[in-house]
């Protein structure tokens, strides 16, 4: 979403515009998991929103974040909280932590007690115990009214316990779920490996873990949690804050872990210096330091606002940024074959840790930074792990400088770079490329493509390390090499062995827009496969076709149709073609007798679980009766078919006006009952 100025001469206008994208920021961050700016660019915008507010209360919308806690909870089991999980009021500055606590000394007098701890970046969780039992968790939703039930995935972090041995007859308690950075690297590494898209950020990974139908991706995943407060209690009471935390102790509950009581405001400071500069001998992340009242008969005088505690704060760092000099740049071929490059620079510490490389993203990102070799560069840790280049100080470049650009050719292969249609990005195409094999292969086998059942990316992992797969036309050889196969037990015992080469067999019936997609051309998924073949007719057909004719296929735009015929006149890819024509797979189109022109002119976007049909089969419907089928939602849309958990396509088709309809309504316009 486009970034906005945070000075406007409409300054109506502007508070407007701050609502608005506020809102699909938080939106982003909560509902979806895969926020687009950074926690820090978010607090500055929020922070002018908060200025304009105070200077024009009348200009206060009703959908103004400053007037809700978290974000509407959409999915699963909601519940009702007993106690709001309200959020805490921000500050930047030691001004700021000065004021407060001058604020609660002067209600409270010298004996006012701090306590300064770290502020994990995760996702809120509150945890009902009765008689010692866990009975309910719940993640804080909107904040004030309800949450969403997630007991059974909270049951699986090692973190929560079960039961606390010194039992009352109840008491919820409140944490933060987060992910160290090991195990959040795990989860990547494995991501990377099957081909799918890595998770932005270990807050991001936790809060999609949370949610997840599968508790058994929860337990793989490695959650964590620290509880930080105790919400509310029957049968037994605490003074203090740290009275509830040696409780949860006593009992196994892991509270935070990193925590100092202070008296005075200098104390107070010292302590959030201390965790700033121990941030990088942390194993997770945090974005911030709280201060809060111990005393909770002084917390509960003090109450809340609607969206803060009055008895607490939080600090937020701000990012550290320090120059250096740029050595290299290092260009890597990930195992999707993207290429990515990485700045080398020389050495300096960031957050308590010494970094010397970063990612540069793609050659466009280097152009607006306008980077050379021997530059001086601005380098800072976004989300304080993560490295990255913010700058380039141009006032000290070198005599001789040129402006880096990336090369066209595969590092590890020396095969000619395709760039992806609609994006920056540079990918090796060549399938005998030791980076990306792995990859390709687990994209050729799966369900969108030959589907081919229990072929998982370990077994893939072991037949490339063993030799037995140096391209995917290989997997179709693998049954001439049974006997060696189950003599050296790489897939296993013989039943292992045999039924997977059964899977593989039986693929070879997969219709030819499959075998297409399954090829890894860049920009041709499912369905510019199965448009690719209902226009051209077979496989060999689009091989033979020339830009000009690929281009003028539906959704084909030029770059696409430039890669696909640069594809097919690659002389590996030519061989490889030949070779798998040769194992006996589908290269003709299948010819499919229309049932109607009922849904002639419209296109059809599929989006939930649909009741009693899969989306290939609601696809096949749709397009057996004159209708188009899309993978997204945009303003050429004309029908949304949404079944259960239909998500943020359902919400952009309501914004831009498409329509709406469900499995029943669609067969009625079918059936010529509308």
């Amino acid at each position: 979403m486009e970034q906005l100025s945070l000075f406007n001469d409409d300054g109506r206008e502007e508070y407007l515009d701050l609502v608005k994208q506020l809102n699909y920021h938080a939106e982003r961050y909560y509902n979806e998991d895969a926020p687009e700016i950074s926690d820090y660019d978010y607090d500055m915008l929020n922070n002018r929103l908060k200025q304009l507010e105070k200077e024009h209360p009348e200009w206060i919308s009703e959908d103004s974040p400053s007037r809700r806690v978290g974000w509407k909870a959409t999915k699963g089991v909601l519940v009702k909280h007993n106690v709001p999980m309200l959020s805490l009021q921000d500050v930047f500055s030691r001004e700021e932590v000065d004021e407060f606590v001058d604020s609660m000394t002067a209600d409270f007098g010298e004996e006012a007690e701090f306590l300064v701890e770290t502020k994990i970046d995760g996702l809120s969780m509150a945890l009902r115990y009765e008689q010692g039992d866990l009975k309910l968790a719940v993640t804080r939703g909107d904040g004030t009214n309800e949450g969403e039930d997630v007991t059974m995935n909270a049951r699986m972090i090692k973190d929560v316990v079960s039961h606390m041995p010194e039992s009352v007859p109840y008491i919820e308690i409140r944490g933060e779920v987060y992910m160290t950075r090991q195990a959040f690297a795990d989860v990547n590494a494995k991501a990377e490996e099957e081909g799918k898209k890595a998770f932005a950020n270990p807050r991001n990974c936790a809060a999609g873990t949370l949610r997840q139908i599968d508790t058994r991706i929860t337990k793989e995943r490695n959650l964590s949690m620290f509880i930080f407060n105790v919400q509310e209690t029957k049968g037994i009471e605490f003074k203090t804050h740290l009275e509830g935390y040696e409780y949860l102790k006593r009992n196994g509950v892991k509270v935070i872990e990193k925590y100092y009581k202070c008296k005075t405001k200098d104390e107070v400071w010292d302590a959030i210096t201390r965790i700033g500069e121990a941030r990088g001998e942390l194993a997770y992340d945090i974005d911030g330091a709280v201060v809060k009242l111990n005393n909770l008969a002084e917390r509960k005088e003090l109450g809340n606002t609607i969206k803060f505690p009055r008895w607490a704060i939080a600090y937020k760092y701000p990012p550290e940024v320090k120059e250096t000099k740029l050595l290299s740049v290092e260009v890597n071929t990930g195992r999707t074959g993207r290429i990515t490059p990485v700045a080398v620079f020389e050495p300096i510490s960031l957050c308590g840790t010494m970094v010397s490389r970063a990612t540069l993203h793609n050659q466009d990102f280097i152009d607006q930074l306008g980077l050379g070799i021997g530059d001086t560069i601005l380098v800072y840790k976004s989300g304080e792990i993560i490295p990255k280049v913010k700058g380039v100080v141009r006032g000290r470049r070198p005599d001789n400088w040129q402006p880096y650009k990336m090369p066209d050719i595969c590092p590890v292969c020396g095969h000619k770079l395709v760039r992806e249609e609609g994006t920056a990005d540079l990918k090796c195409v060549n399938y005998s490329c030791p980076g990306t094999l792995v990859n390709r292969i687990v994209n050729f086998v799966s369900r969108d493509c030959m589907d081919i059942k229990g072929f998982g990316s370990e077994y893939i992992r072991k037949l490339t390390e063993s030799g037995y797969l140096k391209d995917i036309s290989d997997i179709f050889n693998l049954k001439d090499r049974r006997d060696e196969l189950c003599e050296q037990k790489v897939i296993g015992l013989e039943k292992n062995t045999d039924k997977l080469l059964g899977a593989i067999e039986s693929s070879k019936a997969a219709p030819a827009e499959k075998v297409l997609a399954g090829l890894g051309i860049p920009n041709v998924g499912k369905a510019t496969a199965k448009e690719l073949i209902k226009t051209f007719g077979s496989i060999d057909n689009i091989a033979e076709a020339d830009i000009e004719a690929l281009a003028s296929a539906s959704d084909i735009g030029q770059i696409s149709a430039t890669g696909i015929y640069e594809f097919f006149r690659d002389e590996d890819n030519i061989a490889l073609i030949s070779r798998l024509k040769a194992a006996g797979l589908k290269f003709e189109g299948e010819v499919r007798q229309a049932m109607s022109e009922a849904l002639a002119g419209l296109t059809v976007c599929i989006t939930g679980t649909l009741p009693g049909m899969t989306r290939d089969e609601a696809s096949v419907y749709i397009e057996s009766n004159g209708g188009k089928v899309t993978s997204s939602v945009s303003k050429k849309t004309s029908l949304l078919l949404a079944g259960e958990d239909a998500g943020s396509k359902e919400r952009k088709a309501r914004e831009l006006g498409v329509k709406i309809v469900n499995l029943d309504e669609l067969r009625n316009m079918v059936e010529g009952n509308e």
